[in-house]
């Protein structure tokens, strides 16, 4: 595993991520620590830094990056060598510096090392502690999260195809994303050979609301338009 991670760091800076036995710097913890007691003010952070303020468009964009981050690392490393690292909540560490987006890092990245099938499991395990503290805390909605986590995944082949062979990594997010997957529901999934990946969510991950944000390219609002009060999804 620590090969094919070396390998992933050239694809790009979302499939980047130190590992080995100590931390590269100080204050990194486990992200079920960040799914507790520190995502409150670290939504907050967030909501600052894009100027969307404390809430529900700064907890989705939170959701988005961190499930991006997720995808990246275990689609690539299933692309790659057919196995994808523990991605528990208790396995995979974060900081947050002081300018740029969230790091992350992994202890031991080869131990409990699992077959490239268990992708969607050990991602969205992660992400289900995740989604339950949103929405808790936040008020984000299901259909919200769970588009932003398969826009993420589409997000990370369309880069991962950019550099690998695409076989694999299609076939699993193909499988993830059809209507007996566990994503089944939040979109239209097209891939072509030679051309690509497209996708066109059901939802809106609401970043249109941050000032200057404007519309992702696979949002369900640019064929739908928003409702009167609010985006479809929200």
């Amino acid at each position: 595993m620590d090969d094919v991670l070396r390998r992933l760091a050239s694809v790009g800076p979302f499939f980047t991520v130190p590992y080995g036995k100590e931390p590269p710097g100080p204050g990194f913890r486990p992200l079920d620590a960040l799914y507790t007691e520190h995502l409150d003010p670290y939504v907050n952070e967030v909501g600052r830094r894009i100027r969307s303020g404390p809430g529900r468009v700064a907890a989705s964009t939170v959701q988005f990056g961190i499930a991006a981050r997720l995808w990246s690392l275990g689609l690539g490393c299933a692309a790659l060598a057919g196995r994808v690292p523990d991605l528990a909540p208790d396995r995979v560490w974060w900081r947050l510096p002081g300018a740029g987006s969230l790091e992350l890092w992994l202890p031991g990245p080869g131990e409990g090392a699992l077959p490239a099938e268990a992708l969607g499991d050990t991602v969205l395990g992660n992400l289900a502690a995740l989604d339950a503290a949103l929405r808790a805390l936040f008020g984000v909605s299901a259909r919200v999260l769970r588009g932003n986590t398969a826009s993420g995944l589409v997000g990370a082949l369309r880069v991962l195809l950019d550099r690998v062979p695409g076989g694999p990594a299609v076939a699993l997010v193909d499988a993830l994303l059809s209507e007996a997957g566990a994503l089944g529901g939040t979109g239209t999934f097209v891939y072509e050979e030679g051309l690509g990946a497209a996708f066109l969510r059901r939802s809106c991950c609401l970043y249109y609301k941050v000032p200057g944000g404007g519309l992702c390219g696979d949002c369900v609002l640019r064929s739908r338009g928003p409702k009167r009060n609010g985006a479809i999804g929200e």
